[in-house]
């Protein structure tokens, strides 16, 4: 048996008397009825998506400055996190759910971090390069050994190009985690995905939608206003 067989089925559900005739595509009264499924959807997708996003920096960093440290390691650091980013998301969450269990959320997490792995590492990586050379010798003529420099200048000049992709590795995985409503570890998507089932039921989809659009953008927003406060010396020198 596979496991998109096993996975759970999205029972057909009456439309809202309160919505009239057709087949709105936005019905106040499914919200309300709803509310509770709804918030409970957008915080699951809010929280996998943090634990995506903080798993896939503590590893994706330290990859980055491995190939930065070490050059010759460059080359097949970004071609494994091509490759694994390049493998369709259903195709990977078939191979990973016989082996974490069908339904498992930790299925779903697993596939968001790999695929969030190149966007960080490459970003990381391109930051870090970006470092003057002259930057790195005067912090060499201060005293600094290889992790210092690291620590105290490297590190933080190339963390524009670090929020950078954390901001496509968010919005990235926002929209990915949908991809998990076909084992019931969607998020929003599984209000995207009951819709369909649903005979189409147009306010479940678009409710789903334009949540997950709009907490892309909220996500995003804030990214940009951390990567503001922690790189001030980039305001003063656009001033």
């Amino acid at each position: 048996m596979s496991f998109l067989s096993r996975a759970p089925a999205f029972p057909p559900l009456a439309a809202p008397a309160g919505d009239g005739p057709g087949n709105p595509w936005f019905s106040w009264q499914y919200v309300q009825d709803n509310a509770d499924t709804i918030v409970s959807k957008l915080g699951f997708h809010i929280g996998i998506t943090l634990e995506t996003v903080v798993i896939a920096l503590l590893v994706a960093v330290p990859l980055a400055v491995l190939a930065y440290w070490i050059r010759p390691l460059t080359g097949p650091i970004l071609a494994l996190s091509g490759v694994l980013y390049t493998i369709p998301s259903l195709a990977l969450l078939a191979l990973l759910a016989p082996l974490l269990g069908a339904t498992s959320r930790v299925t779903v997490l697993i596939a968001l971090v790999l695929y969030a792995l190149l966007l960080v590492v490459r970003n990381a990586l391109t930051g870090l390069t970006q470092v003057p050379a002259e930057v790195r010798d005067a912090a060499s003529g201060m005293g600094y050994g290889r992790v210092g420099r690291l620590w105290h200048v490297e590190l933080p000049l190339a963390l524009p190009g670090i929020v950078t992709g954390l901001r496509l590795a968010t919005v990235s995985t926002v929209a990915l985690v949908t991809i998990g409503a076909i084992i019931g570890q969607g998020g929003l998507g599984d209000l995207i995905m009951g819709g369909f089932w649903n005979n189409f039921y147009k306010a479940e989809i678009l409710t789903g939608t334009v949540l997950c659009v709009a907490l892309a953008l909220v996500f995003d927003l804030a990214l940009i206003g951390l990567g503001r406060l922690l790189t001030p010396w980039s305001r003063r020198r656009l001033a």
